[in-house]
């Protein structure tokens, strides 16, 4: 007879493969917005405040988390992407069109916007890895990634997602490791909220450069590719904890670094880290942050063209998802102007306000579509939000549209001047 205690370990030991396994979507979210806008805004945050806005990145990543719940629920359980959905809510043309050309139009100059600095974060990892400059690494990136998006194949990028999130949680953990940070001033600047003077800035930096609107869309469409049944919620919340989680960590982990080693330090770029870590990773320091900053930038890249597809193409209902010919000429789209903007140094400084206005109205906007959405009962039936949910989804709305109002008015000055 078998051993029960050999049989409990091995239901154990493939419970835990499985879990393992569940891990996909979410790894894509938090590939997507570990960027090298948030390494640079950590790095800088970290550098100016020291440990003090760390709740704020805390915030941030249980802002995601309840968001992006209630977006892959939504699509498990309705099999419409955020998209189709918001589509399909409103009935009135004179409602239902405006907020399809809003959203169609906020997405997609949002990621085409910010696609260049993209490309450029990535070539800078590769410049200090192999010396050849970002001139000509920039271009051949944005055409692997344009490659990598026509090849249709969402298990390939989901597949590299996985990869590049495990690959920056091992050098950016390590690195906070080795830094040896004061303990008591992590634990404070987590859980003593306080806002130093100049820091509101970047603590909204800190909070949009993580609660991402386009990762909605993309959320709500990609966990149909892995999951169909209610039964399978669990397993998306396990890969949403876990991998935004780690995304979380990722960040909290710059913050800290830069807090310990670099504090009172002008951050130029984020390479700047570098020269800090070489008393203790000598020679290899330069190396090993190159490694972590390509791999925000390759995977936050191919979120950003990804982003714009599928808010797009489920936007107008086009169907075969990222084999459908369309899907595809919007990803390239966005990744060709990337390219020819960072080739001929385009700066385009009006175009990046107006996303930034944008992104101010938007994700305030979206984040109470989603919360509309997710009481619809005739959609959702008994997987409608709880009372509890709707009270913390609203109370992250409020938070999100100060912010978003604030960042608005910025956007705002900064046209005027």
């Amino acid at each position: 007879m078998e051993d029960p205690n050999l049989e409990a370990n091995r239901q154990d030991k493939k419970s835990f493969i499985q879990k393992v396994k569940s891990v996909g979507p979410g790894a894509i979210i938090a590939a997507s917005f570990i960027g090298p806008g948030t390494v640079t805004t950590s790095t800088q945050a970290g550098a100016s405040f020291g440990y003090a806005l760390i709740w704020a990145v805390l915030f941030s990543i249980l802002a995601t988390i309840v968001l992006q719940e209630m977006s892959a629920r939504l699509g498990i359980i309705s099999k419409k992407g955020l998209a189709e959905a918001a589509r399909d809510q409103f009935n009135h043309p004179a409602i239902k069109y405006p907020i399809i050309g809003f959203i169609i139009m906020a997405i997609y100059v949002g990621c085409t916007a910010y696609m260049s600095g993209d490309l450029r974060g990535t070539s800078l990892g590769l410049e200090a890895l192999t010396g050849v400059s970002i001139n000509i690494i920039g271009p051949i990136v944005g055409i692997l990634i344009l490659l990598l998006g026509l090849s249709g194949s969402y298990k390939l990028i989901e597949k590299l997602m996985v990869f590049f999130v495990v690959l920056m949680s091992i050098i950016f953990i390590t690195t906070m490791f080795i830094a040896q940070p004061d303990i008591g001033g992590v634990l404070s600047g987590m859980f003593v909220p306080s806002i130093p003077v100049g820091s509101i800035i970047t603590i909204i930096a800190l909070i949009g450069t993580t609660v991402v609107p386009y990762n909605l869309f993309i959320h709500s469409s990609s966990v149909q590719e892995r999951w169909s049944r209610p039964e399978q919620l669990k397993d998306s919340r396990r890969d949403i904890y876990f991998s935004i989680g780690v995304g979380g960590l990722i960040t909290i982990a710059i913050v800290i670094t830069s807090g310990t080693l670099m504090r009172g330090v002008e951050v130029g770029s984020v390479i700047d880290l570098a020269i800090q870590l070489e008393p203790l990773l000598g020679g290899f320091a330069e190396s090993f942050l190159a490694i972590g900053i390509f791999s925000a930038g390759f995977s936050s890249a191919t979120a950003s063209a990804l982003g714009a597809a599928i808010t797009v193409s489920s936007m107008l209902k086009w169907e075969n998802g990222m084999k459908n010919w369309k899907f595809k000429a919007v990803f390239s789209s966005v990744i060709i102007i990337g390219i020819l903007s960072f080739v001929f140094r385009f700066e385009p400084l009006d175009v990046l306000l107006f996303a930034q206005a944008l992104n101010g109205i938007l994700l305030p906007s979206i984040a109470i579509l989603l919360i509309v959405i997710m009481n619809n009962k005739k959609l959702l039936g008994s997987y409608a939000n709880s009372t509890i949910i709707n009270i913390i989804g609203i109370v992250v709305v409020v938070i999100c549209t100060g912010l978003g109002i604030y960042s608005l008015v910025t956007a705002i000055q900064g046209f005027i001047g």
